[in-house]
Protein backbone atom coordinates (compact mmCIF):
# COMPACT_ATOMS: atom_id res chain seq x y z
CA UNK A 1 0.00 0.00 0.00
CA UNK A 2 2.84 2.66 0.01
CA UNK A 3 5.01 3.74 -2.07
CA UNK A 4 8.79 4.79 -0.85
CA UNK A 5 11.60 2.93 -2.03
CA UNK A 6 12.53 0.49 0.74
CA UNK A 7 14.87 -1.92 -1.53
CA UNK A 8 16.80 -1.59 -4.83
CA UNK A 9 18.86 -3.67 -6.23
CA UNK A 10 19.21 -6.99 -5.71
CA UNK A 11 17.53 -5.96 -2.53
CA UNK A 12 14.29 -5.20 -4.74
CA UNK A 13 14.20 -8.57 -6.91
CA UNK A 14 14.74 -10.49 -3.67
CA UNK A 15 11.48 -8.77 -1.91
CA UNK A 16 9.25 -9.24 -5.52
CA UNK A 17 10.37 -13.20 -5.71
CA UNK A 18 9.67 -13.76 -1.83
CA UNK A 19 6.35 -11.91 -2.61
CA UNK A 20 5.83 -14.02 -5.48
CA UNK A 21 6.49 -17.40 -3.72
CA UNK A 22 4.58 -15.99 -0.84
CA UNK A 23 1.30 -15.54 -3.43
CA UNK A 24 0.99 -18.80 -5.27
CA UNK A 25 1.36 -20.71 -2.13
CA UNK A 26 -1.28 -18.65 -0.35
CA UNK A 27 -3.88 -18.94 -3.15
CA UNK A 28 -3.13 -22.81 -3.72
CA UNK A 29 -3.78 -23.07 0.36
CA UNK A 30 -6.87 -21.01 -0.03
CA UNK A 31 -8.50 -23.93 -2.82
CA UNK A 32 -6.91 -26.81 -0.77
CA UNK A 33 -8.79 -25.05 2.36
CA UNK A 34 -11.81 -24.82 -0.12
CA UNK A 35 -12.23 -27.91 -0.88
CA UNK A 36 -11.00 -30.05 1.96
CA UNK A 37 -13.73 -27.40 4.04
CA UNK A 38 -16.72 -28.72 1.51
CA UNK A 39 -15.42 -33.12 2.06
CA UNK A 40 -15.16 -32.44 5.46
CA UNK A 41 -18.04 -30.38 6.28
CA UNK A 42 -16.13 -28.18 8.29
CA UNK A 43 -17.38 -24.56 8.18
CA UNK A 44 -14.00 -23.77 9.95
CA UNK A 45 -12.00 -25.03 7.37
CA UNK A 46 -14.46 -22.87 4.95
CA UNK A 47 -13.95 -19.92 7.23
CA UNK A 48 -9.79 -20.16 7.03
CA UNK A 49 -10.24 -20.07 3.64
CA UNK A 50 -11.54 -16.93 3.44
CA UNK A 51 -9.34 -15.97 5.92
CA UNK A 52 -6.38 -16.89 3.84
CA UNK A 53 -8.37 -14.68 0.78
CA UNK A 54 -7.22 -11.81 3.09
CA UNK A 55 -3.73 -12.83 3.23
CA UNK A 56 -3.68 -13.10 -0.73
CA UNK A 57 -4.66 -9.65 -0.84
CA UNK A 58 -2.49 -8.70 2.01
CA UNK A 59 0.99 -10.05 -0.20
CA UNK A 60 -1.18 -8.92 -3.33
CA UNK A 61 -1.18 -5.00 -2.31
CA UNK A 62 2.36 -5.61 -0.98
CA UNK A 63 3.34 -6.70 -4.71
CA UNK A 64 1.39 -4.11 -5.95
CA UNK A 65 3.40 -1.24 -3.77
CA UNK A 66 6.76 -2.46 -4.82
CA UNK A 67 5.71 -1.90 -8.37
CA UNK A 68 4.24 1.17 -7.86
CA UNK A 69 6.93 2.82 -6.05
CA UNK A 70 9.24 2.84 -8.81
CA UNK A 71 6.76 4.41 -10.87
CA UNK A 72 7.93 7.99 -11.27
CA UNK A 73 5.10 10.79 -10.60
CA UNK A 74 4.04 13.01 -13.89
CA UNK A 75 2.34 15.95 -14.99
CA UNK A 76 -0.78 14.12 -14.51
CA UNK A 77 -0.05 12.41 -11.43
CA UNK A 78 2.25 15.48 -9.23
CA UNK A 79 2.11 13.46 -6.35
CA UNK A 80 2.85 9.50 -8.45
CA UNK A 81 0.59 6.14 -7.51
CA UNK A 82 0.76 6.66 -3.69
CA UNK A 83 -3.39 6.00 -3.46
CA UNK A 84 -3.63 3.23 -5.94
CA UNK A 85 -2.85 0.89 -2.99
CA UNK A 86 -5.33 2.36 -0.60
CA UNK A 87 -7.99 2.42 -3.00
CA UNK A 88 -7.85 -1.50 -3.58
CA UNK A 89 -6.86 -1.75 0.39
CA UNK A 90 -10.62 -0.02 1.26
CA UNK A 91 -12.16 -2.00 -1.65
CA UNK A 92 -10.64 -5.67 -0.12
CA UNK A 93 -11.62 -4.40 3.53
CA UNK A 94 -14.88 -3.88 2.31
CA UNK A 95 -15.18 -7.33 0.98
CA UNK A 96 -13.43 -8.93 3.31
CA UNK A 97 -16.16 -7.69 6.34
CA UNK A 98 -18.90 -8.69 4.18
CA UNK A 99 -17.07 -12.21 3.50
CA UNK A 100 -17.00 -12.24 8.09
CA UNK A 101 -20.44 -11.32 7.76
CA UNK A 102 -21.56 -14.36 5.73
CA UNK A 103 -19.33 -16.91 7.64
CA UNK A 104 -20.76 -15.60 11.02
CA UNK A 105 -24.46 -16.42 9.77
CA UNK A 106 -23.78 -19.67 8.59
CA UNK A 107 -21.90 -20.41 11.41
CA UNK A 108 -25.01 -19.34 13.74
CA UNK A 109 -27.11 -21.51 11.38
CA UNK A 110 -25.07 -24.37 12.18
CA UNK A 111 -25.07 -24.09 16.09
CA UNK A 112 -29.03 -24.47 15.80
CA UNK A 113 -28.32 -27.32 13.02
CA UNK A 114 -24.76 -28.90 13.56
CA UNK A 115 -23.14 -30.70 11.06
CA UNK A 116 -20.53 -33.69 11.68
CA UNK A 117 -17.27 -33.14 10.60
CA UNK A 118 -15.15 -34.96 9.58
CA UNK A 119 -11.99 -34.10 12.19
CA UNK A 120 -8.91 -35.91 10.40
CA UNK A 121 -9.09 -33.80 6.83
CA UNK A 122 -9.97 -30.55 9.01
CA UNK A 123 -6.71 -30.96 11.02
CA UNK A 124 -4.52 -32.12 8.60
CA UNK A 125 -5.34 -29.36 6.23
CA UNK A 126 -4.84 -26.92 8.66
CA UNK A 127 -1.38 -28.60 10.10
CA UNK A 128 -0.29 -27.93 6.48
CA UNK A 129 -1.44 -24.38 6.80
CA UNK A 130 0.12 -23.63 10.05
CA UNK A 131 3.82 -24.86 8.15
CA UNK A 132 3.09 -22.98 4.86
CA UNK A 133 1.98 -19.75 6.79
CA UNK A 134 4.80 -19.92 9.01
CA UNK A 135 7.40 -20.39 6.78
CA UNK A 136 6.02 -17.61 4.55
CA UNK A 137 6.42 -15.30 7.85
CA UNK A 138 10.13 -16.27 8.20
CA UNK A 139 10.64 -15.29 4.79
CA UNK A 140 8.67 -11.84 5.07
CA UNK A 141 10.33 -11.40 8.03
CA UNK A 142 13.56 -11.90 6.07
CA UNK A 143 12.54 -8.77 3.92
CA UNK A 144 10.72 -6.63 6.00
CA UNK A 145 13.10 -3.09 5.88
CA UNK A 146 9.66 -1.08 5.61
CA UNK A 147 6.72 -0.65 7.47
CA UNK A 148 4.69 -2.17 4.46
CA UNK A 149 6.48 -5.32 4.41
CA UNK A 150 6.81 -5.50 8.18
CA UNK A 151 2.62 -5.29 8.09
CA UNK A 152 2.46 -8.17 6.00
CA UNK A 153 4.51 -10.25 8.22
CA UNK A 154 2.29 -9.41 11.08
CA UNK A 155 -0.22 -10.28 9.08
CA UNK A 156 0.77 -13.99 8.23
CA UNK A 157 2.38 -14.75 12.21
CA UNK A 158 -1.14 -13.79 13.05
CA UNK A 159 -2.85 -16.35 10.40
CA UNK A 160 -0.43 -19.12 11.79
CA UNK A 161 -1.97 -18.87 15.33
CA UNK A 162 -5.58 -18.62 14.23
CA UNK A 163 -4.56 -21.52 11.57
CA UNK A 164 -3.30 -23.75 14.96
CA UNK A 165 -6.81 -22.42 16.64
CA UNK A 166 -8.57 -24.96 13.86
CA UNK A 167 -6.18 -27.88 14.50
CA UNK A 168 -6.89 -27.37 18.46
CA UNK A 169 -10.59 -27.56 17.17
CA UNK A 170 -10.39 -30.54 15.57
CA UNK A 171 -8.69 -32.07 18.57
CA UNK A 172 -11.74 -30.99 20.71
CA UNK A 173 -14.48 -32.42 18.16
CA UNK A 174 -12.40 -35.61 18.22
CA UNK A 175 -12.39 -36.20 21.81
CA UNK A 176 -15.87 -34.45 22.67
CA UNK A 177 -17.95 -35.12 19.56
CA UNK A 178 -19.27 -31.95 20.04
CA UNK A 179 -19.76 -30.75 16.54
CA UNK A 180 -20.65 -27.68 17.54
CA UNK A 181 -17.03 -26.40 18.46
CA UNK A 182 -16.54 -26.23 14.54
CA UNK A 183 -19.07 -22.86 14.00
CA UNK A 184 -17.78 -21.39 17.25
CA UNK A 185 -14.33 -21.64 15.81
CA UNK A 186 -15.80 -19.66 12.63
CA UNK A 187 -17.37 -17.18 14.84
CA UNK A 188 -14.32 -16.47 16.41
CA UNK A 189 -12.49 -16.43 12.89
CA UNK A 190 -15.16 -14.28 11.71
CA UNK A 191 -14.75 -12.14 14.16
CA UNK A 192 -10.77 -11.60 13.74
CA UNK A 193 -11.63 -10.35 10.20
CA UNK A 194 -14.23 -8.01 10.46
CA UNK A 195 -12.18 -6.47 13.32
CA UNK A 196 -9.04 -6.49 10.96
CA UNK A 197 -10.98 -5.48 8.16
CA UNK A 198 -12.58 -2.49 9.77
CA UNK A 199 -8.87 -1.01 11.42
CA UNK A 200 -8.05 -1.18 7.20
CA UNK A 201 -11.53 0.80 6.36
CA UNK A 202 -11.10 3.20 8.96
CA UNK A 203 -6.79 4.03 8.10
CA UNK A 204 -7.39 4.17 4.25
CA UNK A 205 -10.93 6.53 4.52
CA UNK A 206 -8.58 8.84 7.17
CA UNK A 207 -6.14 8.82 4.12
CA UNK A 208 -8.56 9.17 1.18
CA UNK A 209 -9.94 11.98 2.94
CA UNK A 210 -6.94 13.70 3.95
CA UNK A 211 -7.19 13.46 7.73
CA UNK A 212 -4.73 13.69 10.23
CA UNK A 213 -2.04 10.81 10.31
CA UNK A 214 -2.41 8.37 13.35
CA UNK A 215 -0.09 9.47 16.21
CA UNK A 216 0.44 12.95 15.23
CA UNK A 217 -0.89 16.10 16.92
CA UNK A 218 -1.33 19.23 14.92
CA UNK A 219 -0.78 21.32 18.39
CA UNK A 220 2.17 19.35 19.09
CA UNK A 221 3.98 19.70 16.04
CA UNK A 222 3.01 23.50 16.15
CA UNK A 223 4.64 23.46 19.34
CA UNK A 224 7.84 21.87 18.11
CA UNK A 225 8.31 24.47 15.14
CA UNK A 226 7.54 27.29 17.29
CA UNK A 227 10.64 25.82 19.52
CA UNK A 228 12.74 26.51 16.56
CA UNK A 229 14.91 29.63 16.80
CA UNK A 230 13.60 32.69 14.67
CA UNK A 231 10.02 30.92 14.61
CA UNK A 232 7.69 33.73 15.76
CA UNK A 233 4.20 31.83 15.40
CA UNK A 234 2.83 29.07 13.19
CA UNK A 235 -0.58 29.19 11.74
CA UNK A 236 -2.36 27.64 9.01
CA UNK A 237 -1.31 24.19 9.75
CA UNK A 238 -2.25 21.63 7.63
CA UNK A 239 -1.15 17.79 7.88
CA UNK A 240 -2.36 15.04 5.74
CA UNK A 241 -1.18 11.67 3.95
CA UNK A 242 -0.39 11.43 0.80
CA UNK A 243 -0.36 7.32 0.74
CA UNK A 244 0.16 4.67 4.11
CA UNK A 245 2.99 5.64 4.85
CA UNK A 246 3.87 9.78 3.33
CA UNK A 247 2.86 12.48 5.11
CA UNK A 248 2.95 16.03 4.06
CA UNK A 249 2.42 19.43 5.83
CA UNK A 250 2.24 23.37 4.72
CA UNK A 251 1.92 26.32 6.93
CA UNK A 252 2.72 29.87 7.71
CA UNK A 253 5.71 30.81 9.41
CA UNK A 254 6.15 34.64 10.85
CA UNK A 255 9.70 35.21 11.10
CA UNK A 256 11.04 38.43 11.54
CA UNK A 257 12.00 40.82 8.96
CA UNK A 258 15.61 39.08 7.77
CA UNK A 259 17.18 38.87 4.69
CA UNK A 260 16.50 35.44 2.69
CA UNK A 261 19.84 33.91 3.40
CA UNK A 262 19.18 33.75 7.29
CA UNK A 263 15.55 32.63 6.47
CA UNK A 264 17.35 29.75 4.94
CA UNK A 265 18.88 28.18 8.19
CA UNK A 266 15.60 28.09 9.62
CA UNK A 267 14.08 26.33 6.72
CA UNK A 268 16.45 23.71 7.16
CA UNK A 269 15.91 23.26 11.60
CA UNK A 270 12.09 23.21 10.62
CA UNK A 271 12.79 20.74 7.65
CA UNK A 272 15.48 18.47 10.30
CA UNK A 273 12.68 18.49 12.88
CA UNK A 274 9.68 17.61 11.09
CA UNK A 275 11.28 14.90 9.23
CA UNK A 276 13.15 13.36 12.57
CA UNK A 277 10.18 13.58 14.78
CA UNK A 278 6.78 13.42 13.04
CA UNK A 279 8.43 11.72 9.46
CA UNK A 280 7.18 14.40 7.60
CA UNK A 281 9.24 14.44 4.69
CA UNK A 282 7.14 16.48 2.02
CA UNK A 283 6.70 19.99 3.47
CA UNK A 284 5.67 23.27 1.99
CA UNK A 285 6.31 26.13 3.81
CA UNK A 286 5.39 29.84 3.66
CA UNK A 287 7.31 32.41 5.99
CA UNK A 288 5.56 35.74 6.57
CA UNK A 289 7.59 38.67 8.03
CA UNK A 290 6.51 39.91 11.93
CA UNK A 291 3.66 42.51 12.17
CA UNK A 292 1.88 41.44 9.11
CA UNK A 293 -1.42 40.25 9.06
CA UNK A 294 -3.54 37.72 6.86
CA UNK A 295 -5.97 39.17 4.25
CA UNK A 296 -7.60 37.32 2.25
CA UNK A 297 -4.83 34.80 1.51
CA UNK A 298 -2.07 37.65 1.05
CA UNK A 299 0.02 38.88 4.37
CA UNK A 300 -0.11 42.48 4.56
CA UNK A 301 1.74 45.16 6.61
CA UNK A 302 -1.67 47.18 8.08
CA UNK A 303 0.20 50.36 7.41
CA UNK A 304 0.93 49.87 4.06
CA UNK A 305 -0.94 49.67 0.98
CA UNK A 306 -1.54 46.52 -0.91
CA UNK A 307 1.25 46.90 -3.41
CA UNK A 308 3.66 46.46 -0.96
CA UNK A 309 2.56 43.15 0.18
CA UNK A 310 5.83 41.28 1.69
CA UNK A 311 5.71 37.03 0.96
CA UNK A 312 8.76 34.90 1.29
CA UNK A 313 8.17 31.22 0.39
CA UNK A 314 10.29 28.21 1.44
CA UNK A 315 9.82 24.95 0.40
CA UNK A 316 11.24 21.98 1.74
CA UNK A 317 10.95 18.30 0.19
Amino acid sequence: MHVHAAQAGTGASRTTLVLRISMAATLAYVVVTFVAGLRAHSLALLSESGHNVSDFLALLLSFVAVYFQSRPADHTKTFGYQRAGVIAAFINAATLIAISLLIALEALHRLSSPVTVETKIMMIVAAAGVVMNGVIAALLWSVARDVNLRSAFLHMAGDTLSTAAVIAGGIGILLTGQNWIDPVLSLLIAAFIFWSSIGIVRETLNILLEGTPRGVSPQQIRSVMEAVEGVVNVHDLHVWCLGSYTRALSCHVTIADIPPSESVCILANLKDVLNGQFEIGHTTIQFEHIGCEPLEGCVAPPEEMAGRHVHRHGHAH
